[in-house]
């Protein structure tokens, strides 16, 4: 398939939505989303200088759900009324997919994921070994690297709009703990840990408390990073409240063994997951 093809297409479509009237227009998105469903395609990668948001996929996704038509989805007993299919034929793509899992169509699994009760919407892209355990959920074109552990009732955020946005990222080899929830964007970077409860958006104080000084991060957790929720007092009008935030208490030990280096980060900084 030519991309360079098919991105000019939807450019064009974005830019006169008469064509998702079309047939050509409609197939043009629909095969977007389907190198999207084999991980063909990517909202977002990994490049040298940092990750490179396709904002032209992100435009197809978009475009994908006015162009689809409500249906029903029966499942054994079960029915659904939505307009986007679910994904299938998980035996094939060597991914293991307990009941009542969900992902739908245009999302990526790779083989070695293990999706426990759980959900990941389209767009998104979740890399080999991953647990996605009970009732967490992944967002609309979120990247989940390799060997990550969202653990259960996580929330991994969605961006489909603005376009040019990175959408949330949790990198390889990272720990997410119990009801944590990244968002907007958020960076979790390569193998650091996230405590139970810990919440990250955009503008959510990331403190380094482990030196003399704080140091202060917003939208991003750098590598290695052991966070937990956290508070700071803030001046309002009203008075003086605590504003949650996040604490970055130690480091990861670099280790080739992972799940060594977890079990220390765990037990050393006393985290509750």
């Amino acid at each position: 398939m030519n991309y360079d093809t098919l991105r000019s297409t939807i450019e064009h479509i974005w830019e006169d939505r008469s064509q998702l009237k079309t047939e050509d227009g409609k197939s043009a998105i629909r095969a977007v989303v389907a190198e999207l469903d084999k991980g063909a395609l990517r909202v977002a990668q990994p490049t040298d200088d940092g990750w490179q948001v396709n904002e032209w996929v992100k435009k197809a996704v978009v475009m994908y759900f006015p162009i689809q038509e409500m249906e029903t989805i029966e499942v054994g007993p079960f029915e659904f009324h939505d307009k986007i299919p679910l994904k299938t034929d998980y035996k094939s793509q060597g991914v293991r997919v307990v009941p009542h899992a969900i992902a739908r169509h245009g999302a990526f699994l790779e083989p070695g994921v293990i999706m426990m009760p759980s959900y990941v919407n389209i767009g998104a892209y979740v890399g080999s070994g991953t647990m996605v355990d009970t009732w967490a959920t992944v967002g609309s074109c979120a990247q989940i690297g390799k060997h990550v552990h969202l653990s259960g009732g996580v929330g991994i955020g969605g961006v489909l709009e603005p376009l040019q946005a990175t959408p949330t990222i949790i990198e390889d080899n990272c720990f997410i703990g119990s009801r944590s929830i990244v968002v907007e964007g958020v960076i979790v970077r390569k193998e650091a840990v996230l405590g139970a409860n810990v919440v990250l958006t955009k503008s959510t104080r990331i403190i380094d408390v482990t030196g003399p000084e704080p140091i202060t991060y917003r939208g991003e957790v750098p590598e290695r990073s052991v966070v937990i929720p956290g508070s700071y007092t803030k001046e309002f009008p009203a008075g003086n409240y605590n504003v949650n935030c996040a604490l970055i208490i130690g480091k990861r030990k670099e280790s080739t063994d992972k799940k060594v280096s977890l079990n220390d980060a765990l037990r050393d900084n006393e985290v509750a997951v």
